[in-house]
């Protein structure tokens, strides 16, 4: 199967190569790579069986893997939470797994959403991680368009092995992530 873009798995290899003149590197063990993606959703105080069951197997069937419960740390009186209270969902996602579900989050579902402009330059942390939110899992193809009652938000953290967030803009571009573009700067008048 030959495909007219290059997959993550193989940009991942070269990124030394295109990236070496632009961050400096010396040696290929310092090119930023892509190390594993975490989605996540939290369903919080929802205690309706049914809806938490979809929202995991739509989890599921979006990642390709099954989601892990998390539960609370505290009991807080205020939001009505017991210590353990499954309150979300985490999927990490490594290999050849997270190399496919980023070709699908790039090639198929962000041009799904609807007024996409690009993701934001700023959602870099100091650990050189990005993180974005998505508010409707309904952009996935995985999804079934006629269960549109129960839609559900999810956050997806890309972590990569660049500790800067020069390093980790540079790489994520060269990946093919759709960001937005640079604005120029504004003269005051």
């Amino acid at each position: 199967m030959t495909t007219a873009y290059k997959t993550t798995q193989e940009l991942n290899k070269t990124s030394f190569k295109a990236l070496k003149d632009t961050l400096a590197l010396a040696n290929p063990m310092q090119a930023p790579r892509l190390m594993k993606i975490v989605v996540s959703s939290g369903f919080g105080s929802i205690k309706d069986k049914k809806k938490i069951e979809i929202i995991a197997d739509r989890l599921a069937r979006i990642t390709g893997q099954k989601p892990a419960t998390r539960v609370t740390k505290k009991a807080i009186a205020t939001f009505k939470t017991r210590v353990g209270d499954p309150v979300g969902y985490q999927i990490t996602l490594r290999g050849n797994r997270m190399n496919e579900f980023f070709d699908r989050l790039v090639h198929i579902a962000l041009p799904r959403t609807k007024d996409f402009r690009g993701l934001s330059r700023t959602a870099i942390d100091d650990m050189g991680n990005y993180t974005l939110g998505i508010r409707e899992h309904t952009i996935f193809p995985e999804t079934a368009d006629e269960d549109l009652k129960d839609v559900f938000g999810l956050s997806i953290t890309l972590v990569t092995s660049s500790r800067d967030k020069k390093a980790t803009l540079a790489f994520l571009e060269y990946l093919g992530l759709p960001l937005k573009r640079e604005e120029s700067t504004k003269s005051s008048k």
